[in-house]
């Protein structure tokens, strides 16, 4: 069904692209629009990925630079029997993470150092669970192409305000239907792109939740993560507001108002309907067992004492890889 309502949505944004370009510049702004659309389309496909990355300066690292963040990504993916995807780690102090790539084979997550040093090792799990879920579930093509297209038709709008549409069109709609191009248009975009946001947060929250095992786990996350959201600035984000959706919290505010102009549902919803799960009876994963390295969820009962690295250096989690399991918000 989410399958089926993301597949509507999306074909509604390349009708009301097309939509707009008529009401610009009659049958030939409509044809141009929709061979625009199809670019945006193809375009966003193959590359959408590497730009938002590139947006918010994304360093890709391995086991070698951040092996326990890597060792929680690796270990999930193989617990939802997904492809390992590529790990990204973004220098800034606001927790928070997501997801991007056209399908699974050719995905990829990124997490704040915010995040590693704020929460826990089994809260960190739970987020990029959740991440996974999105890449499980295709909601990153999906998200890309649908900010691309609203991100579109918001410059039809403005091209209409400044050019006033074909005055030679005889369509009847004259200022009106430029007033609906310049308006009404790119708010139906931005609702469209703002639905879809919310109905895929409730789903991954739901499927990371199986695939980490606690869904507690995940609701104490979105706790920490909204509450320093709001007071830890992003400035990526605020240069680039289009991919504020694509977090697992909303990095530009903390809004509470659970609302169609939120991109993100309530936080205090969202925790909710996880805690439901968790009475339901989904129960923390056992702990796997003790091996090299551990996976997400810590080592064995009985870890080994720990040893001093011969050079000792800051990893991503923001101490060194023997150390104390990191500060907590």
């Amino acid at each position: 069904m989410n399958l089926i309502r993301t597949a509507m949505l999306l074909a509604f944004m390349t009708a009301l692209f097309m939509a707009v370009g008529y009401l610009i510049g009659g049958s030939g702004g409509m044809m141009i629009a929709f061979l625009l659309a199809a670019g945006m389309n193809f375009f966003s496909y193959w590359n959408a990925d590497k730009m938002v990355l590139k947006m918010h300066h994304a360093v890709e690292v391995d086991e070698r630079n951040a092996p326990e963040y890597y060792a929680i990504v690796r270990d999930l993916a193989a617990r939802a029997g997904l492809p390992m995807p590529k790990t990204y780690l973004i220098q800034n102090p606001q927790p928070n993470a997501f997801a991007t790539g056209r399908n699974p084979q050719n995905a990829a997550v990124a997490a704040t150092t915010g995040l590693l040093e704020r929460l826990s090792h089994e809260e960190v799990a739970a987020v990029m669970a959740h991440e996974l879920a999105h890449v499980q579930n295709r909601d990153t093509l999906t998200m890309t192409i649908t900010a691309t297209l609203a991100g579109a038709i918001s410059m039809l709008g403005n091209f209409a305000f400044f050019f006033g549409g074909n005055r030679d069109n005889n369509n009847g709609f004259g200022f009106v239907g430029v007033l609906v191009a310049m308006i009404v248009a790119p708010l139906a975009a931005a609702m469209v792109q703002m639905a879809i946001s919310r109905t895929r947060e409730y789903s991954a929250d739901r499927r990371g939740a199986e695939i980490c095992g606690n869904p507690l786990w995940l609701a104490s996350a979105l706790d920490k993560i909204a509450r320093n959201a709001q007071r830890i600035h992003n400035p990526d984000a605020e240069h680039n507001p289009a991919t504020a959706h694509m977090f697992i919290i909303n990095p530009l505010s903390g809004e509470r108002m659970d609302n169609l102009f939120s991109t993100h549902p309530n936080t205090e919803n969202r925790i909710a309907a996880l805690q439901a799960m968790a009475a339901d009876g989904v129960r923390a994963a056992e702990r796997p067992a003790a091996r090299a390295p551990s996976g997400p969820w810590g080592p064995s009962e009985a870890p080994a004492a720990p040893t001093e690295p011969e050079a000792p250096k800051p990893n991503p989690w923001g101490r060194n890889p023997t150390g104390p399991r990191g500060r907590r918000s």
